[in-house]
Formats: C-alpha cells, structure tokens, sequence
C-alpha cells in the first residue's frame, strides 16, 4: 500500500493548487546539496583501532574500482584496471579475505570489518595504505603481521600497487 500524501499546510491554507509535477521535479533536481549516505558517516567500530570498519570499493577479481560520488551520494566507476585486480578497497585498506572457503567476491558498497597487519607506504603522496585482513574471515583472521603471509600473496599485493599507481601515473 503506498503512503498516503500529505498537502503542505501552506497550500491548503492559501487554497493555492500544487505546481505541476514537472516544476517540482525540476526544482528538485536543481538543489544543490550533498546527498546522504551511509558511508559518510560510517562508524569507525567499538573495536577501532585493533578492528575497524571499512568500505569495499573494488571486488575481488574486477578490474573497475567504485567510489562515491559526494555530490550525488550514488556510486560511480572510478577506474577501470589494465591487469585483473585481486583484492578488495585498495584505495586506503586493502583487505584479504578468503570469505570462508567461497571464491564469491564481496560487493563494492558493503562494509566489513578489517584487522589491520601492515602498511604500504607510498612515494608520491605519501597516502600510505593500509593492509589488513577480513576480522571474521576465518582464513585469514589469525594474520596480525603482513611479513607472515605467505611470498606470493605479497608479491600479489606488490603488483596490485604498481599497476593501480600506473593507472594514476604515480610512484609507487
């Protein structure tokens, strides 16, 4: 059942009629105010620091990372990768997740919550990334250091970086 309509009280008291819809969606589509969304206001988790909240902005194995758009609160593509991308929200936290055994990616757009066992550090903005592990993922939540991962998953991560930052052409 749909909601019912309310009549502005200012419309029935004047006994003005509503103006047409396409003016009232024109004015709508015309303010310019920054969109709610819930990642704006993510909370960071009763955990933080050893536990944190996080965002997926890029799934495992896509080559397009997403990001919000703050002006529309939607979210948008943002890049789209040359090689195939491994990893989840490489922007800030990269989390490595097995999610139990399943191949299936997380979706961009959904939260999870990250232990951090490392840091990237990055030459050219100095907008050093975090790495970190999914906290419920009970094949890598027992990580707390990113030096006792296994070569290859950090050589994984390594080439995942070189080929963002090609993307952006910055140093990695």
């Amino acid at each position: 059942m749909a909601p019912s309509l309310e009549i502005p009280i200012i419309y029935l008291d004047l006994q003005l009629s509503w103006p047409p819809l396409n003016e009232r969606i024109l004015s709508s589509m015309c303010r310019r105010s920054v969109a709610a969304h819930p990642w704006h206001d993510l909370d960071i988790g009763p955990e933080a620091p050893m536990i944190f909240n996080c965002v997926v902005e890029i799934g495992r194995g896509s080559k397009v990372k997403y990001e919000l758009d703050k002006r529309t609160g939607l979210i948008k593509v943002c890049l789209v990768f040359y090689s195939v991308a491994s990893f989840l929200d490489p922007i800030d936290v990269l989390v490595i997740m097995q999610l139990c055994g399943t191949s299936e990616p997380v979706i961009p757009g959904c939260f999870i919550r990250a232990k951090a066992i490392g840091l990237m550090p990055m030459i050219d903005q100095k907008d050093d990334k975090i790495i970190a592990v999914c906290a419920d993922d009970p094949e890598y939540n027992h990580y707390n250091d990113i030096n006792k991962l296994p070569c290859h998953r950090l050589a994984e991560i390594r080439s995942f970086f070189e080929d963002y930052k090609k993307k952006e052409n910055k140093l990695l």
